[in-house]
């Protein structure tokens, strides 16, 4: 595919359902644990104070998510292998560090949608989280395996609407009648150190860790090959994606601010605690009848998380490994090993994590932002000697590396007690 790909046809003249996948795909994949557990947490805890922390996150992150859209339609190739072009040591870096991301976050999200399908299945079947887990991954599995990209294509635009119709109705309604403060609530400040863990976790997955912007520029290619969409559809896809599931966060932050903040209520900070309080959060909004109804599009939600998690980084690493060997294409069976290896290495995770589904989440979510500055260099690099970037592009670049490095840094000075 050339450049010329990016020049009008008679596709180009407008934008209707089928053009939108990747950028869908992406927001799918970031209304996990992020949106979910830690902006409603966020919500609840501080009210709207981190509102700004959501803000700076997606607006910091945005432009090297957009350099993958712009690199696939410019060159025809994924992020990934424009890597390998720079720098044998760029795709090394990537590979490795896509190996241990591909196996955290899948675990950590399998886990969430486990959690909350057992909040939905009755307690006298006395399934473990562990056993949810695995019927959770197996099933991703098999989905995969058995449908793969157009499935998934279409599962996640259905499972998108139906969050935000859901989240949107119980936001509207709360915002009606909000909870009464408490007479002796006192407002906490998260502007210290000892919340600066909390803050971290919250943007590592906002609006999705960085390294899926390489797994973005895959499904974009895939995206391209099946139905020929152009660079200007593709855009609309990204932005559309990418603004709506930053919108959510917000959104989901209202919901912990006007039903749970200063309520005088116990916030239970623990992933899996917090999923009862969360599902109770609609149910006290929307009505009581909704309680299965709302518990089953968050599963879905965490559910469609979960393939997309597994699709996502089984395609980057089989993309790695095959310009590491400089392979001509990548077979199926390959990205069938790639998948599997992140639903079993997430299942290792989860053991591993056993009952502490928390600090599962804190821990792939801080991982994920700790590791976003080396991305955005990364997609910044490849895209300054690629593209023609304004000035103003390059300053937005070099300011969003700043402030995500600025942050690394301070969180690692603190995790190694040197403040």
């Amino acid at each position: 595919m050339s450049t010329s790909s990016t020049h009008a046809s008679p596709k180009d003249k407008g934008i209707n359902w089928q053009a939108f996948g990747p950028g869908i795909l992406l927001a799918s994949a970031a209304i996990g644990g992020s949106h979910l557990i830690s902006s409603t947490q966020a919500g609840a805890l501080y009210g709207w104070q981190l509102a700004i922390m959501i803000i700076l996150a997606n607006f910091f992150k945005y432009p090297f998510f957009k350099f993958g859209t712009d690199y696939v339609y410019e060159t025809g190739e994924s992020l990934v292998a424009g890597y390998a072009k720079k720098s044998r040591l760029y795709l090394w870096a990537f590979f490795i560090l896509s190996l241990a991301a591909s196996i955290i976050s899948t675990g950590a999200v399998a886990l969430l949608a486990a959690v909350i399908l057992g909040f939905m299945l009755p307690e006298s079947w006395g399934l473990s989280n562990g056993v949810l887990s695995i019927i959770v991954m197996g099933v991703s599995w098999l989905f995969l395996i058995l449908g793969h990209y157009k499935m998934l294509d279409k599962l996640t635009k259905w499972i998108m609407v139906a969050l935000t119709v859901t989240t949107l109705a119980a936001v509207i309604i709360a915002a009606g009648k909000p909870t009464i403060m408490a007479p002796d609530f006192v407002a906490a400040s998260p502007w210290n150190l000892a919340t600066l863990g909390f803050i971290v976790a919250l943007m590592g997955w906002m609006p999705a860790p960085l390294e899926f912007s390489a797994i973005n520029s895959m499904w974009i290619s895939a995206k391209v090959k099946s139905d020929h969409t152009t660079h200007r559809q593709g855009l609309i896809d990204f932005n559309v994606g990418f603004i709506a599931t930053s919108l959510l966060a917000l959104v989901f932050l209202a919901l912990g601010v006007f039903v749970q903040y200063g309520s005088g209520v116990e916030i239970q900070t623990q992933g899996g605690a917090y999923v009862g309080q969360l599902i109770s959060m609609y149910t006290a909004t929307i009505g009581e009848w909704s309680r299965l109804l709302v518990a089953f599009v968050a599963f879905m939600v965490m559910f469609g998380t979960t393939i997309t998690c597994a699709d996502g980084y089984g395609r980057i690493n089989a993309e790695s490994l095959r310009l590491i060997k400089d392979d001509a294409n990548i077979s199926q069976q390959q990205i069938i090993l790639w998948t599997t290896y992140c639903i079993v290495g997430g299942y290792i995770i989860i053991t591993f994590f056993t009952g502490q589904l928390g600090a599962m989440l804190k821990f792939a979510m801080i991982t994920a932002f700790v590791s976003a500055p080396i991305f955005g260099w990364l997609n910044y690099s490849l895209a300054k000697d690629q593209q023609n970037l304004s000035a103003g592009m390059k300053l937005y670049s070099i300011a969003g590396l700043i402030f995500l490095g600025g942050i690394a840094l301070l969180f690692m000075a603190q995790l190694f007690g040197l403040i």
